[in-house]
């Protein structure tokens, strides 16, 4: 890292969130908790100046070849700057047709391009690639329920990664090794640690701060000409690689598809290359229904079966968790309260809120292998038959 990329990631750590905290605690002693476009000026004036200042000397500075995580770490600040400004409405796509942050565009669209990565910052950044120094690591505020937040997003990201390789591990085994029945536990595992950290995070969560002061900062902006959605937990290949390799969801599924496209550049490129390994492999559901009729009273098959059924129903309890606590009490009810269901740019990834949660109630229904009567397919008739092979 150069020097004046060190100068960027010093102001981020510090006054840079010192800003935004002050900013946070006028937006939220308003009566609805939504900044008033008068309040705090001169922080906003102070915010953008010292932000361009920074910037700009980094772009006169022109290439330096750091290496990939130097760039991509370098990405996530420009893009934690252009997040902040979004969130405090210096920014608002709606009335722009280019960002007004010229430099700081100019830099991300640089450094996105040159990383194979959308040119903004992305929930790794904040999650799985957010160095911490001295214990602590960079978070747009002070304020604790962020960093609860995100020390509990974390560990559940990094459990759904655990219970991806393991699943990954089985491919070169296949469903009758015995091997495969340890990988399986291993998967269960991590999945039900998800479970854990997400229950003590909605448990300790405070609803109107998560909704009004942590989530604004992960809106849809614009970098150059272009609005890019914005951040969200789940862009990283582990919870998909799950998804597709248990077979509870199928790359050749039209609306599956188009949420695998339109994440791919929001993961980092050794991500996507797992992704698009496993889009190709044939699932272990699939690998046990071939063998249904053939092997149903092996001993393997009856024990692996057991397992491989278990970690689906893990897996489904994930995304359950997730719609019914997640969704519906700190973004969904909050909306609803405020009467902000309609709101232009309510969401992280652009759509209105109904469009995004009928959208988000889908996926919970694939990951469930619900029975939804026909109105989309699931895997709901598969697992049932693969149930009644145990004996």
């Amino acid at each position: 890292m150069t020097e004046k990329a060190k100068a960027l990631d010093a102001w981020i750590r510090s006054d840079f969130r010192e800003i935004n905290t002050a900013l946070e605690e006028l937006h939220f002693s308003q009566p609805d908790h939504l900044p008033v476009p008068a309040s705090g000026q001169a922080l906003k004036q102070r915010l953008v100046e010292e932000g361009t200042a920074l910037i700009s000397d980094l772009l006169d500075e022109g290439n330096t070849d750091e290496g990939f995580d130097s760039g991509f770490d370098l990405l996530g600040n420009v893009g934690f700057y252009m997040a902040a400004c979004r969130r405090h409405e210096i920014t608002e796509p709606s009335r722009e047709t280019r960002s007004p942050l010229q430099e700081a565009s100019a830099l991300a669209m640089q450094l996105g391009a040159s990383l194979g990565v959308i040119p903004r910052f992305a929930s790794s950044h904040l999650e799985t690639h957010n160095r911490a120094i001295s214990g602590v690591y960079k978070t747009f505020t002070d304020l604790d329920d962020e960093k609860l937040f995100l020390d509990y997003n974390t560990r559940s990201v990094f459990a759904f990664i655990r219970a991806s390789e393991a699943l990954r591990q089985i491919l070169p085994l296949g469903i009758s090794h015995p091997v495969t029945y340890d990988l399986l536990h291993s998967a269960k595992q991590s999945l039900e640690q998800v479970y854990a950290y997400n229950q003590a995070l909605f448990e300790k969560l405070d609803v109107d701060r998560f909704f009004y002061c942590v989530r604004p900062y992960y809106r849809p902006h614009r970098v150059g000409l272009h609005e890019y959605r914005g951040a969200n937990a789940g862009d990283f290949s582990g919870i998909n690689v799950i998804d597709l390799l248990l077979g509870l969801c199928r790359a050749d599924d039209p609306y599956y598809s188009q949420l695998l496209v339109d994440k791919f550049l929001f993961m980092r490129p050794d991500d996507q290359l797992v992704l698009r390994d496993c889009m190709r492999r044939t699932s272990l559901l699939d690998s046990f229904l071939a063998c249904a009729d053939t092997d149903k009273d092996e001993p393997w098959m009856q024990k692996n079966l057991e397992l491989f059924l278990q970690v689906c129903h893990a897996h489904g309890q994930t995304a359950l968790q997730h719609h019914e606590q997640l969704v519906k009490k700190f973004i969904q009810r909050p909306a609803d309260e405020g009467a902000l269901t309609e709101t232009n740019g309510i969401t992280a990834s652009g759509p209105p809120l109904p469009v995004l949660l009928k959208s988000l109630r889908k996926l919970c229904d694939m990951r469930c292998a619900a029975d939804v009567g026909g109105e989309f397919k699931t895997r709901h008739l598969d697992i049932e038959r693969l149930k009644g092979l145990l004996l």
